[in-house]
């Protein structure tokens, strides 16, 4: 049994801890990524996601998924293509501890930077990024789909090597 996580508080002693997904989390995944982005991923672009070059961690709390990262490792590079965050645990660390996992993950893997895209309108992740030290090293006009529109990306890097 799935405990809500909507109204997730880190006082309430659940341990968060960051672990790989499988096929069989999708359900949860696509619940999440629902109720987060007018633009979500579809389930067949997920199951895309377990192939060798691809890392997909969930971050739990007890036994109910909280957010999810999705990477690929191309090269020496590892782009972030998806890290979602269940609505109801937003600006409690889930974020956070998932991108600092995805940054360990590739500094043991020996990857020299991780690349993202996040849009321009998305202040809170671009903080978080920041933060964690990511720079903003261009931008990709027009990259993602609005109600009227398109929306620029900030393509930002974290150099793991410098």
């Amino acid at each position: 049994m799935h405990r809500n996580v909507a109204s997730y508080d880190p006082s309430q002693g659940l341990e968060l801890t960051v672990r790989p997904l499988a096929p069989e989390n999708l359900p949860e995944v696509l619940e999440i990524e629902r109720q987060a982005y007018s633009y979500p991923w579809s389930e067949g672009v997920f199951l895309d996601c377990f192939k060798p070059d691809y890392r997909f961690w969930g971050a739990c709390l007890g036994d109910s998924l909280a957010g999810y990262a999705v990477v690929v490792y191309i090269l020496d590079e590892v782009h972030l293509l998806n890290l979602c965050v269940h609505p109801g645990c937003r600006s409690r660390g889930v974020g956070k501890r998932l991108l600092r996992h995805l940054i360990a993950e590739a500094t043991r893997n020996d990857m020299n930077q991780v690349l993202l895209e996040v849009r321009q309108s998305n202040s809170m992740a671009c903080k978080l990024y920041r933060n964690e030290g990511f720079e903003e090293i261009g931008r990709r006009p027009r990259y993602y789909p609005m109600a009227n529109g398109r929306e620029d990306a900030r393509v930002m890097s974290l150099l793991l090597h410098p």
